[in-house]
């Protein structure tokens, strides 16, 4: 009885076990305009600072050594406005209502589950969700960025809809929560800001006030007080900083091998082929994956057939599930075809199941 209950319990352990953050920050004390700053880290790093997550944020503030005015990160005002999720996760899923969105207002709300855009400076009521994916009503009127802080310290995030599946249990949770009817804020937003990497994060640590004029001549920069948060500036030689570089850790190799050669490969040449133990790194992968030539891309992930499960080459569980429809079980004949797990490098960029002697590209880290 005693093993019966030890694995299960081992099962746990190893999902709880949190990852290393997959990307390198470099404070470089040098002053420079933000174009400058830009060609310094793309000659000597992967480029300037991306930011996904608060985690990132926390990392990147322990590498500067110095208080300054400002340090420049990656993020560039554009001519495009694009809806992000505050989260971080991707945009796959849009809900509007008849006519929405109608307006210039920038953040979203939803009522009798249709969204509709809103300004950002209304205050409604909100969602947050925590660490176990439980949702969590906030019976107080708040603007959106507050709203947003809210969530950040109390919780992780405003929520995030992903699919027609959650729009609909948020609207069954809204209604059980409070008057049917009224409007709430979700985590939509949009925005004109870019990274210098092209990354698709959408995370933003905006100081209250800023950004004061977001156009395609201004730039991100960490104020040092309060917290850490983020200011805007002219990009150009009117402000120069010192500046934060950073350096991925994965490296999409576009070599078509079978998932054994690929292993070999990065185990040669880099660390390993990457594991995806949670969104964070998925999103980094999803990154990344976009300069495959193959519609598939090899992962870290095999098919354990005699214990019927998938593990990844780290030992680890499964935990985090990102499989495409159809896929992650163990097929009959898996023995027969050794099936190992590739990301899709293009669509929803999910997983799915293929046999090893398949060539494909593949990523490899090197952690």
């Amino acid at each position: 009885m005693a093993q019966t209950l030890y694995f299960p319990l081992l099962l746990i352990a190893l999902c709880s076990i949190s990852e290393c953050v997959q990307r390198q920050y470099h404070f470089i004390n040098e002053k420079m305009d933000w174009t400058e700053a830009q060609r310094y880290c793309r000659e000597n790093y992967t480029d300037l600072a991306t930011v996904d997550n608060m985690n990132d944020m926390i990392q990147l503030n322990k590498s500067v050594k110095v208080n300054d005015r400002g340090v420049w990160i990656g993020l560039q005002g554009t001519y495009d406005s694009n809806w992000h999720w505050s989260s971080g996760d991707s945009v796959l899923f849009l809900n509007w209502a008849s006519g929405q969105p109608y307006s210039g207002d920038n953040c979203a709300v939803m009522i009798n589950g249709k969204w509709f855009v809103g300004s950002c400076s209304v205050t409604w009521t909100f969602i947050c969700y925590n660490i176990s994916g439980g949702l969590v009503f906030i019976n107080q009127t708040m603007k959106w960025t507050d709203a947003q802080s809210y969530c950040r310290q109390n919780h992780i995030d405003l929520v995030s809809v992903r699919n027609q599946n959650e729009n609909q249990q948020l609207e069954k949770f809204i209604n059980d929560s409070q008057t049917f009817g009224s409007a709430v804020w979700i985590g939509l937003f949009r925005d004109i800001w870019q990274w210098s990497d092209q990354s698709n994060s959408s995370f933003r640590y905006w100081i209250t006030g800023a950004p004061q004029a977001p156009d395609d001549k201004r730039c991100a920069a960490v104020a040092q007080y309060p917290q850490g948060q983020w200011l805007d500036f002219l990009c150009s030689v009117r402000w120069q900083f010192p500046f934060v570089c950073h350096e991925d850790k994965l490296i999409v190799i576009q070599q078509n091998l079978s998932w054994s050669e690929a292993l070999r490969y990065c185990r040669q040449n880099h660390v390993d082929l990457v594991s995806v133990q949670s969104v964070e790194m998925q999103r980094r992968v999803m990154n990344v994956v976009k300069l495959a030539s193959t519609e598939a891309v090899w992962l870290g992930l095999h098919n354990y057939c005699s214990m019927n499960m998938w593990l990844w080459l780290t030992g680890d569980m499964v935990c985090y599930q990102n499989w495409a429809p159809g896929n992650g079980s163990t097929p009959e004949n898996c023995k027969l075809e050794n099936r190992k797990g590739a990301v899709q490098s293009g669509g929803d960029q999910t997983w799915i199941s293929r046999p090893e002697s398949d060539r494909l590209n593949f990523i490899c880290t090197n952690y």
